[in-house]
């Protein structure tokens, strides 16, 4: 029996969120809804500028916000990411053991640099805008991962920013080929639609033999295939994955499984912020089909999960959040 439900590899951020407008959007040069890398300077310029619009600050970064989802709906996890010798750095690695995430996050020498941060900027239409500065975790390399740790997982979860950086991505390609050596498959996460856009061939050098279980959104899929059809993305997407969850955000998600695709309809909610929808998506959903549920219901279970997040500030759940949605899920099911 395995002793990990997943093990998780990706960025190690701090999130700091922030009420902004449009306007504000367009004045300092950022397209909405969109992600962008930035380096350490251009990001201190931009905080002094939201520090009186911060409402809220956790640990992140797509894979660690996944891997506290599916902790908090009772999951067993370990996440491999790297932070630096400083407050933020501690502020992360307490926050993920607090909400009972196994890892071996070392901090690292401050003299390497600082841990990454992002600046998630909340439009009234509950859009997020992401200014990220990746800091010491730019350099997560394969050193870093823990093959017994891996060996011990039912999957292996790769967080799609992986590919903006050679050492990144060679430390998903390891991460992946340690996986097929041991028998854990593999999950991927397309991230966000400028790793596509930007990165294609190392999100290829990914998917080169397939990808055992593909999350991604709606928009991510129409870019990925190069196509305005949802039906020719779809396609596109059975060709390299053996199962995927398609997100369709209020209308629901599309998942692929066995040559069979099932439609999984939304739930109305009034949505604030959008931030750590997908990320929660994905580990609801992880948790499902590790814990003997269908992917029907894996679905059902993870549509709940992230509705329920949108309606609040922040990436994740409370914990008796996420009780309460396992609980009222067993007495649908």
């Amino acid at each position: 029996m395995k002793t990990y439900n997943v093990y998780g590899i990706g960025h190690a951020l701090v999130d700091i969120e922030c009420h902004v407008d449009e306007p504000f959007l367009d004045a300092v040069g950022l397209q909405k809804g969109s992600m962008t890398l930035v380096d350490q300077a251009r990001q201190n310029l931009l905080a002094q500028q939201l520090n009186t619009r911060i409402i809220h600050r956790s640990s992140g970064g797509s894979a660690s916000n996944t891997m506290i989802g599916l902790a908090q709906l009772g999951g067993k996890c370990f996440h491999s990411c790297k932070v630096a010798d400083d407050a933020l750095g501690h502020f992360f690695t307490a926050d993920m053991r607090d909400n009972g995430v196994d890892h071996a996050i070392l901090p690292c020498d401050t003299q390497q640099g600082t841990t990454g941060r992002c600046l998630v900027m909340i439009t009234p239409d509950a859009e997020r805008t992401m200014c990220t500065h990746l800091g010491v975790s730019e350099t997560f390399a394969a050193e870093n991962l823990s093959e017994p740790h891996l060996a011990q997982a039912e999957y292996l979860y790769i967080e799609g920013y992986l590919v903006s950086s050679p050492t990144t991505l060679n430390a998903a390609i390891t991460a992946k080929t340690w996986a097929k050596t041991h028998g854990v498959r593999t999950a991927l996460t397309f991230s966000d639609v400028s790793m596509i856009q930007f990165f294609r061939s190392g999100m290829d050098a990914i998917l080169a033999d397939g990808i055992d279980l593909l999350f991604c959104n709606e928009n991510e899929a129409l870019c990925y295939a190069g196509t305005d059809s949802l039906e020719v993305a779809i396609r596109q997407l059975k060709e390299i994955a053996r199962s995927f969850c398609l997100t369709l955000g209020p209308r629901g998600a599309i998942l692929y499984e066995g040559g069979t695709l099932l439609e999984i309809p939304g739930i109305k909610v009034n949505a604030v912020d959008t931030n750590g929808a997908g990320d929660l998506f994905a580990g609801a959903f992880l948790y499902g089909i590790t814990h003997h549920h269908s992917i029907a219901q894996s679905g059902h279970l993870a549509i709940q999960a992230s509705a329920q997040l949108v309606t609040q500030y922040g990436a994740r759940l409370q914990r008796n959040q996420a009780i309460d949605i396992k609980k009222n899920f067993r007495s649908a099911s």
